[in-house]
């Protein structure tokens, strides 16, 4: 009767010592127990330890495939990352989202192959060679030596290997690491070398000369999506020039962001279809666009002399800026193109063609000479005063030489967004040079059409940012003036010829020098020739290598080495099913994939894909090692646990938004479902222990169970079909948050209704259907969650499951995903239980505005609602809230009332003068009579000195009143009144569930176990005393004592205040 309801386990429970886990964890029980005793700490990251080593020890993911190898193909592509860098905080999301999917389709009976793969070639691998080497750009590392240096490299890429294979143990992250694809091996590069000559026999790879985005520190060229992930926000001095006009005292105001350009200068650029003018500023004459006069030259500052249309200035003649070199064709004059506009500068543009995309069109054009005054280092040239100086650092010279000569205007001061070298942070050049490239423009439109057959999640980034990319797509520049990479595979003669080599094969056929175990790297492939079939003479390999992109984008078919083995395997598992990474990659990783896949498939390479959003620190600021707020996922992992770190990511938010990380928000996660179905799990076993009850034994016999049971295992199937349904479609957060929801209704609803169930003497069937409902639950939960926490889950199966059954399956990994049992749901007892829980929410917030105890019996409660619930749930809603009776009721207006005064902002304009008194007649009026008004008319009238006021809703500021002696709530439609009258009788019951408490308090604090027998003893309080007697049978009953003594306390003693009362308790256990 007086049994304390508040949280579990049971408060009496001692929690246990930590557990040490056999082969497999869990099957290892003491003599009496049926169970392993479970530890009731949040320490996981011991327990997950051990669980990794059971995995390991028993090759458990091996099996997992074995087990599914004739089920229905579901492949996922792992994006390669590269093991000569650390992983990093962001890594851990990548990979709780790469594992979570597939273990979803394993137990979904899918075979679900998992190949990891290592990226290993590029300039990021390069930089940490040379800065090992102590080496400093391409001359230095030539004269080192390319073989050596290419080992170097080779072992280099290795150097976290084991860190990352480490890491993604911890985290959980299930791949074939044993036998994963390599980008450096020969296969993978042949297989690459197969596709880059199908692409060069479509006409698709090309040798241009184009302005391209190049790094001068890593000498080559980047292709676009490089470019787009390098951009910073950067402050420099933009440069407005004078250009002296040729045989006339005037001068052309031109604008450039880039002064170190200017000495390249050859002409000048204006829009033909804009006006611009002739006009008198000081002692200076100025040509420039009319529309930007007051902005240049100031308000009032000039005089208009003449009006032109761009067009009349063309080939209007002007004198070099910097005659530094003597050029052979005619430059130096106004050139005219539409991409000139007048958002900004002077409405005239300054033409470098070898240094700007729209520069170089204008001179083709013109056919303007070609002058380049930068070398590859990025350093002015000889010809200029600056020889030596880093372009962007000339700048500032360049500027002090035009102010001497008094042919600087002006320097703003301009903010913008600047590329940089994604791998060594250099500021990129566009720099005129001969690179390859691949006509990605003429297959735009396979492109955007293959891109809408992707789910993407969300779709707005398919759509939006990646969609955009490749309608704006520009031709893929796709070599590199490198050494570390794939080789690319074009021979050329002198006499012009070139021919592509797409096998190891074709190679050996066509040579006279190439070695049967030649290396398809440099230096080694650079020393093949072959002849020429126009000729007969010899060619050589091209010096380029290519962008370490294509590598990662070819890995759909090089990991198999197709099209030269594995054909079938190859086409079973393509396209792939899923993929998932962050965010940048929608211009790295997803961009090579499809246009590498259109190019030589002309399909898309993935049908669904996650895209991720960053992680960031709690404040939401970008992680960074300079900012020292970066997170070592090491240390997180060892500090919280794969689980909970994992589960955080899930719950948190959608996986593309930006994740804020940190410990206080993971732990939080940790306690809501971790720890609440944790403790599920301890008291069912601590129980079944006590009980020595044996699942394997029973039958859950669906006919025989309560309303509670019943309700149970219809939320239990509810949530397996919406958990279902949400993986099969991505949806995550979603998962996560059905979980959690169902995990606290069976905790903190089930469990705590049905305690009494499980304390109950003997095993009668009711006992039976309370542990086999709780069990099936537990087991279902666990294995409808272990795709997303899948040590804690594999856990409990091991001990709730595998302990009893040695046939099951050895692993919850091993297992099927649960089905949805469709008879079990029952969705109007679940609308019933919803509506009986926001009652006794609302009652909750009754006593709470009350100030009364939950243990403080009440005697009446009412309830006005839409619905009415039978005497099984309103005895629930009694028993809940502590009240001695709950009925229905279709008007509370005896209990409640409202209140009303005026809308000053609305009642105010209309009625100004009668505001006192609308204010006097409402606080006056009959509030419920009001209300009814109101209601049925959408309306109030008041007589105010003879004039009718009429009053909207919105002209009303409403609450609710309450009346003396009654407490009420309302929302959505329910109002829930409690009766705060507190009879004698009542208070005297309220002592002693109070006693109770204390009592079981001091049993958990004395470390007593569940079961012992104890004395109670007590004094220093005849009311408290008074109330014992009168209740020392129940009292004893509830809390096991079998003695009590008035005279003196012994044993564990505390002093209490027990409402407003003093008293000293103690307790001591019978031997």
């Amino acid at each position: 009767m007086y049994r304390e309801v508040q949280g579990h386990p049971d408060p009496t429970i001692k929690p246990s010592g930590q557990g040490s886990y056999k082969n497999p964890p869990g099957t290892e029980k003491g003599e009496l127990n049926m169970y392993q005793k479970v530890p009731t700490n949040m320490n996981f990251v011991e327990r997950e330890k051990n669980i990794e080593k059971f995995w390991e020890d028993n090759e458990i993911f091996k099996k997992s495939m074995e087990h599914r190898k004739e089920g229905e193909t579901y492949t996922f592509y792992d994006g390669p990352p590269t093991a000569n860098g650390k992983p990093h905080i962001g890594h851990v999301l990548t990979r709780v989202i790469k594992d979570m999917i597939p273990r979803y389709r394993t137990m979904k009976g899918c075979m679900v192959p998992r190949k990891a793969g290592w990226d290993t070639h590029g300039l990021p691998v390069e930089l940490e060679v040379e800065k090992m080497l102590g080496l400093d750009g391409k001359e230095q590392i030539e004269e080192y030596g390319l073989e050596p240096f290419i080992n170097h490299c080779k072992e280099s890429v290795w150097k976290y290997k084991g860190m990352w294979e480490d890491f993604s143990g911890t985290v959980g992250f299930w791949a074939d690491m044993d036998n994963p694809y390599v980008t450096y091996h020969d296969d993978f590069i042949e297989s690459e070398w197969w596709a880059l000559k199908q692409i060069w026999d479509k006409g698709l790879l090309y040798k241009g000369y184009k302005i391209v985005p190049y790094c001068p520190r890593c000498g080559t060229p980047l292709s676009s999506h490089e470019v787009a992930q390098g951009y910073k926000d950067v402050k420099e001095r933009s440069a407005i020039a004078r250009f002296k006009v040729k045989d006339e005292d005037a001068y052309i105001l031109a604008w450039t962001t880039t002064p170190w350009t200017l000495p390249s200068n050859v002409a000048l650029c204006v829009n033909p279809n804009e006006t611009y003018v002739k006009v008198k500023s000081g002692e200076y004459t100025y040509y420039m666009a009319e529309a930007l006069l007051d902005k240049v030259l100031g308000e009032g500052n000039h005089q208009i002399l003449e009006h032109y249309t761009g067009k009349d200035l063309e080939y209007k003649e002007y004198e070099p800026l910097f005659p530094f070199v003597e050029l052979k064709k005619k430059a130096y004059y106004v050139t005219c193109d539409t991409y000139v506009t007048l958002t900004d500068g002077t409405g005239v543009v300054h033409i470098a063609p070898a240094f700007g995309e729209d520069d170089s069109k204008v001179g083709r054009a013109y056919d303007l000479p070609f002058l380049q005054l930068v070398d590859e280092k990025g350093e002015m040239t000889k010809e200029t005063p600056w020889a030596g100086t880093f372009c962007k650092k000339a700048d500032k010279e360049v500027l002090v030489d035009l102010e001497k000569r008094g042919l600087l205007f002006d320097a703003p001061v301009f903010e913008h967004s600047y590329p940089h070298c994604w791998r060594c942070d250099t500021p990129l050049i566009y720099y005129a040079r001969e690179s390859w490239f691949i006509n990605m423009t003429a297959v735009k439109e396979d492109l955007i059409r293959n891109n809408n057959t992707i789910n993407w999640i969300p779709e707005s980034i398919g759509k939006g940012r990646f969609g955009d990319w490749l309608e704006n797509v520009q031709d893929w520049g796709i070599s590199r003036n490198r050494y570390w990479g794939t080789p690319l595979n074009v021979w050329e003669c002198e006499c012009g010829h070139m021919h592509s080599i797409g096998s190891k094969e074709e190679l050996k056929a066509m040579s006279d020098n190439c070695p049967d175990d030649i290396e398809l790297h440099r230096p080694y492939i650079d020393n093949v020739t072959i002849r020429c079939p126009k000729c007969g003479k010899e060619m050589h390999r091209v010096p380029e290598v290519i962008d370490c992109w294509f590598d990662s984008g070819s890995m759909p078919f090089a990991q198999h080495h197709y099209p030269f083995e594995n054909k079938d395997l190859f086409e079973q598992q393509f396209p792939a099913d899923f993929i998932s990474e962050a965010v940048d990659q929608t211009r790295g990783w997803f961009y090579s994939l499809l246009a590498i896949s259109t190019l030589i498939f002309n399909k898309a390479p993935f049908k669904n894909v996650i895209v991720l959003g960053h992680v960031q620190d709690e404040n939401g600021q970008k992680m960074s090692k300079s900012k020292g707020n970066a997170v070592d996922p090491f240390e997180a992992l060892d500090t919280y646990g794969a689980d909970a770190i994992r589960w955080y990511f899930y719950v948190n938010s959608a996986p593309w938004l930006p994740n804020r990380f940190h410990g206080k928000a993971v732990q939080e996660g940790q306690r809501k479902f971790m720890g609440t179905l944790w403790n599920t799990y301890a008291f069912f076993v601590l129980y079944a222990n006590i009980d020595n009850f044996d699942a394997a034994k029973y039958k859950l016999e669906y006919d025989k169970l309560p309303v509670m049971d019943k309700w149970l295992l219809s939320k239990l199937n509810t949530l397996v079909k919406t958990v279902d349904d949400n993986l099969a479609n991505y949806r995550i957060p979603e998962t996560a948050r059905a979980l959690q929801e169902f995990v606290d209704e069976m905790s903190n609803w089930y469990v705590r209704r049905s305690r009494e169930r499980f304390w109950a003497k003997g095993m009668e069937q009711d006992k039976i259907n309370a542990y086999m409902t709780l069990y099936t639950a537990l087991v279902t939960v666990a294995k409808a969650a272990a795709p997303m926490i899948p040590f804690m889950t594999e856990d409990i199966y091991q001990n709730l499951v595998r302990s009893i059954d040695k046939d099951a399956p050895e692993s919850i990994h091993l297992c099927d995903f649960p089905e949805s049992n469709k008879a079990w749901i029952d969705e109007e007892l679940e609308a019933d239980m919803e509506n009986l829980l926001e009652i006794v929410v609302m009652g909750r917030a009754c006593r709470n505005a009350a100030n009364i105890k939950n243990r403080q019996p009440i005697g009446k409660m009412f309830v006005k609602a839409a619905f009415q619930l039978s005497d099984f749930y309103q005895e629930i809603i009694e028993d809940e809230l502590n009240v001695k009776k709950m009925s229905f009721t279709d008007d509370v207006r005896d209990f409640t009332s409202y209140s009303f005064k005026p809308q000053l902002k609305t009642v105010g304009p209309k009625y100004g003068k009668h505001l006192n008194s609308i204010r006097a007649a409402l606080s006056a009026i009959d509030g419920n009579a009001a209300m009814d008004e109101l209601k049925a008319g959408g309306e109030l009238k008041l007589d105010i000195d003879g004039q009718e006021i009429v009053l909207l809703e919105s002209d009303l500021l409403i609450d609710t009143a309450q009346m003396e002696g009654y407490v009420s709530e309302s929302d959505n439609d329910i109002t829930v009144v409690l009766d705060t009258n507190l009879t004698p009788e009542l208070i005297e019951e309220g002592f002693v569930r109070e006693i109770i408490s204390k009592v079981q308090t001091m049993r958990k604090e004395a470390g007593f176990e569940v079961m012992d027998k104890i004395r109670i003893s007590l004094t220093g309080n005849q009311v408290i005393e008074g109330i014992f007697r009168a209740h020392e049978a129940d009292i004893k009953a509830e809390v096991l004592a079998e003695d009590v003594n008035y005279n003196e306390v012994s044993g564990y003693t505390k002093d209490w205040k027990i409402n407003s009362e003093s008293v000293t308790l103690g307790v001591e256990k019978i031997s």
